[in-house]
């Protein structure tokens, strides 16, 4: 099939170019002149694992090409990928200009019949405001489907090649058939492709992300109970996660969510619940817990200092960051934790030494010169007062600990992730503190 796509982002990065792996011709369609030079030369704007050689051999093989010129893209296309972003507005809104805008372009580009997918995460109701927009465009026969995506970053590639399932929300078999055809080689061990009206396939999407949200803030606000009550929360999480109701994915304890979409799409669905008169009491919650657990290292670096063998406050104090980006095998820096924590401690007047494998040159567009960038683990540690590690990489995950205490100016680490054995930490003669544990 001709295949276009809209947006050049994480999502229609990863979509278009899984779509020409699979032998269509895919036209990725972008504003920004300098990510499509940027892709045009054979490189790509984001870390994502495997994705830059896929662009390179599809590219090469002649499947992929990438262009500002929206009507050339979509003219001879069957099927159009809206894959922009929906940035959440300052009510928690998801902002839709961005999809109006192309829906507005894609109208006075197609040349026939065309199936219009909106692929971005967009609120209920959005697919019949897209369908509006583009019909006031054009005489052309056309279809409105809602294909939300599930890519997690880190395993975007697999995720997308041997998906869990596939979600059409549509109301004309002939599009659906097409969307059919179009997912056919990555259903082949009978994973479903779900059909169901657009409304629904909409609200699919925020109510995944949604639930998932809901069980890393339920996970840490039991973490926050267990650090009160002198219960351990690594017991508590293997003796609930055993249960196959609840099972142990997203059952981590930690610092909180980021990301582009577990926090813009609960904003959003609170946002929607108020449009419609609901108070979405649960989703507030989740929200709440979010927010407060991105400063719980700052609490427990308060309270280490405040402690009668530890006096004075966290001004001159010098503390390492060990990871940025808001989880491993990604370089999004986007609701990071790492930016409240650097935001809070800062703020109190200390220093911050940070090393992050890939989101290095991310954290600089975010933070300036506020921090200092180390070029590995133990130069960030050299001497620092406390070792915070933020982002669970698996190069943080065994430490030379004699490497580290010579770096070192203090003998403290805070765990936001709870990767590391309190005894092991222990007895390389460091203080540990983790997420709710002992």
């Amino acid at each position: 099939m001709n295949i276009a796509v809209i947006g050049t982002g994480y999502v229609g990065l990863v979509t278009g170019t899984c779509f020409a792996d699979s032998g269509n011709d895919v036209v990725c369609v972008d504003i920004d002149r300098a990510k499509i030079d940027l892709l045009n030369s054979g490189k790509v704007p984001i870390y994502e694992p495997g994705l830059e050689e896929l662009v390179a051999r599809n590219r090469e093989e002649g499947r992929l090409n990438f262009t500002t010129d929206l009507s050339k893209g979509v003219s001879e296309a069957q099927i159009v990928f809206i894959a922009v972003g929906t940035p959440m507005s300052d009510d928690g809104k998801a902002n839709l200009s961005y999809v109006f805008a192309a829906a507005k372009e894609i109208g006075r580009s197609i040349t026939g019949y065309a199936v219009i997918v909106d692929k971005s995460t967009v609120p209920v109701g959005t697919a019949d405001e897209v369908r509006a927009v583009i019909a006031a465009e054009t005489r052309q026969e056309f279809d409105v489907v809602s294909n939300p995506e599930f890519l997690k970053e880190g395993t975007a590639i697999n995720d997308f090649m041997k998906p869990d399932r596939v979600i059409v929300g549509g109301d004309s078999k002939r599009a659906i058939d097409l969307m059919r055809e179009l997912y056919e080689p990555f259903l082949r061990t009978f994973n479903p492709l779900i059909v169901m009206d657009i409304p629904s396939a909409e609200m699919t999407k925020y109510a995944a992300n949604c639930f998932l949200a809901t069980k890393i803030s339920f996970i840490n606000e039991i973490a926050r109970l267990c650090e009160a009550s002198g219960a351990d929360i690594s017991l508590v999480r293997e003796g609930i996660g055993a249960d196959r109701r609840i099972g142990y994915e997203f059952l981590f304890p930690g610092v909180g969510y980021g990301g582009s979409c577990f926090p813009k799409d609960v904003q959003a669905l609170i946002a929607t619940g108020a449009r419609l008169g609901m108070d979405t009491k649960l989703l507030r919650a989740v929200e709440d817990v979010n927010c407060a657990q991105k400063s719980l290292l700052v609490e427990h670096l308060l309270s280490y200092y405040k402690a009668p063998d530890h006096p004075g406050s966290l001004s001159g104090k010098t503390f390492c960051l060990w990871g940025l980006a808001f989880k491993p095998q990604t370089d999004d820096m986007r609701e990071a934790p790492s930016l409240t924590i650097i935001d809070r401690l800062t703020g109190l007047g200390a220093r911050i030494k940070a090393f992050d494998p890939e989101s290095m040159g991310e954290a600089r567009k975010y933070l300036g010169d506020r921090i200092e960038y180390a070029s590995g683990p133990y130069e960030a540690a050299e001497g620092a007062d406390a070792l915070l590690l933020v982002t669970e990489w698996n190069a943080f995950r065994r430490p030379a600990w004699t490497k580290l205490r010579a770096s070192m100016h203090g003998r403290v680490i805070f765990d936001g992730r709870n990767i590391y054995s309190p005894g092991r930490v222990k007895a390389e003669g460091f203080d540990y503190y983790g997420i709710g544990r002992k």
